[in-house]
């Protein structure tokens, strides 16, 4: 059950790198450092303090450029593939129980994936948002990939198996919504 719970941990962590890069880290650091969370020997770095200050840096910096409107697009760019990469670590940070071989494919196949999915989902959604209204209501879709990335990786934290239920559940809501409007009538 435990490694179970570590790789529903890991999971919910790397989707919420797909709604910001440095959020999950920054809370995956206070977690560590607050006792609530046990990292592999690999990865006990991120629960010293130097990490925190770097990950509350980092975290700052990414928010705030999703609010500047020529760069949220730059980072978009940019965020797709640190998050695939940022997914993997977490992913791999939380699955101490499996064998390197075992912990790294599937870190890079679900937190990559997972990451992955969720950021093609933010970036999809913030060109709708561009395309629609020239860019006035992005500042509200950050907001809200702000929030739901803090949820994210609070919940996956404190209660992973809900986490993960949650993500399966926007998942399908977004992913229904999204073949009803590219679906040929």
């Amino acid at each position: 059950m435990e490694t179970f719970l570590s790789i529903c941990v890991g999971i919910g962590l790397a989707a919420a790198c797909g709604f910001r890069v440095f959020v999950p880290l920054l809370v995956m650091s206070v977690a560590a450092l607050a006792g609530h969370l046990n990292l592999s020997s690999p990865f006990q770095w991120i629960g010293t303090y130097p990490a925190l200050i770097a990950f509350s840096i980092a975290t700052t910096l990414e928010v705030a450029g999703y609010y500047i409107p020529w760069l949220d697009h730059l980072l978009d760019t940019v965020a797709t593939p640190a998050a695939m990469v940022a997914g993997t670590m977490v992913a791999a940070c939380m699955m101490s129980d499996l064998s390197p071989f075992l912990r790294w494919t599937l870190a890079a196949i679900a937190g990559s994936g997972a990451a992955g999915l969720v950021q093609s989902g933010t970036v999809f959604t913030r060109a709708i948002s561009t395309s629609t209204s020239g860019g006035l209501t992005n500042p509200l879709v950050s907001t809200a990939e702000l929030v739901l990335s803090l949820v994210t990786s609070l919940l996956a934290v404190a209660v992973p198996v809900l986490a993960i239920a949650l993500l399966a559940l926007l998942g399908a809501v977004i992913g229904t919504k999204a073949w009803k409007r590219l679906r040929p009538a």
